[in-house]
């Protein structure tokens, strides 16, 4: 999620921790990913849109819209670039626990993520981008594996963990441009999510 300055208990059943097919998987995170850059594609080409105006403006009203919308708009192409690679694969290892919670994911962390940076980031500056939901990504797959305590979880983890663990390093690090608001509540959002996911688990193997 990019800070820019401003401008004009369903969760988680059994029957969703079935994985779904690979096909109906890819077709869901690319679709994802096709969005993204079909909105900015047409942010771009009908700059009159001025899409990145719904994003999350805090303690504004108006901008708690942002809260849906700001997931899906992005600064720029290059932007989106960064984003998109992080979000195939990290959101492929959220998508073992199948399509459901994927979105459930999705959901609770840019929903955590959009209120934490409506309530926390300084006024004047409106907030974009799916970098939060990449941050609960992360979150979920880290928390999920320490909740659960199995052995896969734990693989996956620590998969997660080599190609973006770096990440978690910069959680409360104030760069300019950059939301650590989103990032940081988006992370989170997903810590929250595997809890709830193993909630109804057998119980956790002990260690």
């Amino acid at each position: 999620m990019s800070e820019l300055p401003a401008s004009p208990e369903t969760l988680l059943s059994p029957s969703a921790r079935r994985p779904g097919g690979l096909r109906e998987n890819v077709y869901l995170l690319f679709g994802f990913v096709g969005l993204f850059w079909l909105v900015e594609l047409a942010d771009r080409v009908f700059s009159r849109l001025h899409l990145d105006a719904l994003g999350i403006f805090p303690r504004d009203l108006v901008g708690l819209r942002g809260i849906v919308f700001a997931p899906f708009l992005h600064g720029n192409f290059t932007h989106l670039m960064g984003n998109s690679i992080p979000f195939i694969v990290l959101g492929g290892m959220v998508l073992m626990s199948g399509r459901k919670v994927f979105l459930e994911v999705f959901a609770l962390s840019a929903l955590v993520a959009g209120i934490g940076t409506w309530v926390f980031a300084a006024p004047g500056t409106v907030h974009i981008g799916v970098s939060g939901v990449i941050f609960g990504f992360l979150g979920f797959l880290l928390f999920r594996a320490w909740f659960g305590r199995r052995i896969l979880w734990v693989l996956v983890a620590l998969v997660a963990g080599f190609l973006y663990g770096g990440l978690v390093l910069t959680l409360l690090r104030h760069q300019q441009g950059i939301s650590w608001q989103g990032h940081f509540f988006g992370f989170v959002g997903g810590a929250f999510a595997a809890w709830l996911a193993t909630r109804e688990d057998a119980p956790p193997v002990r260690w």
